[in-house]
């Protein structure tokens, strides 16, 4: 087993984790409501692969763009373990 947390690497960790939540959500949040709602009758004037980009995002581009985001999170988190020294061990 490992080493106890200190308490101040705990609060980096979480205060660190929480503001990536909330900048990747803010990111989600403009493209899957205002990309795919809002802002879909502008967008609409743009053409994608022969789509209006709109409806693109209404039905894929918001999909796509979470799958992206949770992948920035995941290589993310990982950096900021590895920089805390909370990654686990290669075995």
């Amino acid at each position: 087993m490992g080493e106890p947390v200190s308490q101040q690497t705990r609060e980096i960790y979480w205060r660190e984790n929480r503001r990536l939540m909330l900048i990747l959500g803010f990111f989600w949040f403009v493209v899957s409501l205002g990309c795919g709602v809002l802002w879909v009758e502008p967008l609409n004037h743009i053409q994608m692969g022969g789509f209006k980009l709109g409806f693109w995002f209404a039905q894929q581009g918001a999909i796509y763009s979470f799958i992206l985001l949770t992948f920035i999170y995941a290589l993310a988190m990982a950096r900021l373990e590895k920089r805390l020294g909370l990654e686990e061990p290669d075995e």
